[in-house]
């Protein structure tokens, strides 16, 4: 081809390179959009979501007992426990407890969430996380909204609520589709102590753990 035919063909040759590249320049600013921000409330997400993802892409090969090791170490530095159960359990009747009963029930809720989450994140068909935003709110907490994208296309919301301790974002309550974890948790956990007492509550998280194990 001669240089005056380049020449003209040139700016069409620039529009048809244009309409390739395009599509994934945009697929590249939307990836890189999901990147979070080093120390953000959303970068404690990020890391417990594709922990989660990782979780499900190696399930069968890790099995529930691998899942549970891998997952231990991410609930432990993305979720604060501690507040978490202390909030459920609410003031008046944590402060009714014993230091050894504060631990005891710290742990076995601990336990409880790690192995939930291995239960339930255990096999791959697809699933992205995407972040949708966060934001602000009261008493210095923020939240941070995403979604789960399903691999038949279902969508289900996870927002997470995070506050600030010890010089990170730590998660203190999930929304899942808007209902929260946290209020479901309150009222099965305080009614089974008022009525029941402590050792009872113990007890009922140790059959959802292995509840749990025999479903993982």
């Amino acid at each position: 081809m001669k240089a005056k035919q380049i020449i003209k063909q040139l700016p069409w040759i620039l529009i048809l390179i244009s309409i390739i590249l395009l599509p994934l320049i945009s697929v590249i600013k939307i990836a890189n959009a999901q990147e979070p921000e080093p120390d953000s409330a959303y970068a404690a997400v990020y890391d417990l979501q594709q922990s989660l993802l990782q979780s499900m892409r190696d399930g069968a090969q890790l099995g529930f007992s691998g899942r549970v090791e891998f997952l231990a170490p991410v609930v432990n530095r993305t979720h604060d426990i501690d507040l978490i159960i202390k909030t459920i359990i609410g003031a008046t009747l944590w402060n009714t407890l014993s230091t050894e009963q504060h631990d005891q029930i710290i742990e076995t809720f601990r336990q409880l969430s790690i192995v939930t989450y291995a239960g339930q994140f255990k096999q791959y068909d697809g699933e992205q996380f995407s972040f949708i935003e966060q934001r602000d709110l009261p008493r210095e907490q923020k939240l941070v909204r995403s979604q789960l994208i399903q691999g038949d296309g279902g969508i289900v919301n996870f927002d997470y609520v995070l506050h600030h301790t010890d010089g990170k974002w730590m998660i203190i309550n999930i929304l899942f589709d808007g209902v929260s974890d946290l209020a479901i948790k309150r009222s099965e956990y305080r009614s089974i102590m008022q009525r029941d007492g402590f050792q009872s509550l113990i007890d009922m998280l140790k059959v959802k753990i292995v509840e749990a194990e025999h479903t993982g």
